[in-house]
């Protein structure tokens, strides 16, 4: 149970770090690099798979992954650009503060309630999943978007677009 708690207080501080991060992101312009790379450093956790502690069975990775892409449609609702000063920005939105708190919380009493039926290792491969399965398709909405703004900004100033 302390590692639950102990999991549990360090994805709060992360929620946290993420809300900083998105304010301070929102204040200046975006590029695709910034949309594409998290996913791609996040990928790195999947190394937690070699342990046989970490290990999930096929139907916890479908559960987690699905639950991960469900709630990638709330982070995608509330994130979008804006063109201004002939750049792109992320809008900043008070909703996705609560949508990424509320979030947080569901998470913290999954992870409370799951805990008493699942090992500690495989429920932390199971979030793992989970927020690997929300964050690919938000950045990939992301990016989709940040591209349809580029040309569009792109097209009218006759300048190429760069990655």
């Amino acid at each position: 149970m302390n590692m639950v708690i102990a999991s549990s207080i360090g994805a709060i501080c992360m929620a946290v770090f993420a809300m900083f991060i998105r304010m301070k992101a929102a204040k200046q312009p975006a590029t695709a690099k910034k949309i594409i790379l998290p996913p791609v450093f996040m990928s790195t956790g999947a190394l937690m798979f070699l342990f046989p502690i970490f290990r999930v069975t096929p139907l916890e990775i479908v559960e987690a992954a699905a639950v991960g892409m469900i709630f990638s449609i709330l982070l995608i609702k509330t994130s979008s650009f804006e063109i201004r000063d002939n750049q792109i920005y992320l809008k900043r939105s008070k909703a996705f503060l609560f949508i990424l708190l509320g979030l947080l919380i569901v998470r913290v009493i999954a992870k409370l309630v799951l805990s008493s039926y699942i090992d500690i290792g495989q429920l932390g491969g199971m979030f793992w999943i989970l927020a690997f399965g929300m964050i690919v398709p938000w950045r990939i909405a992301m990016f989709m978007d940040f591209r349809k703004l580029q040309q569009q900004l792109y097209s009218s100033t006759n300048k190429r677009p760069t990655i």
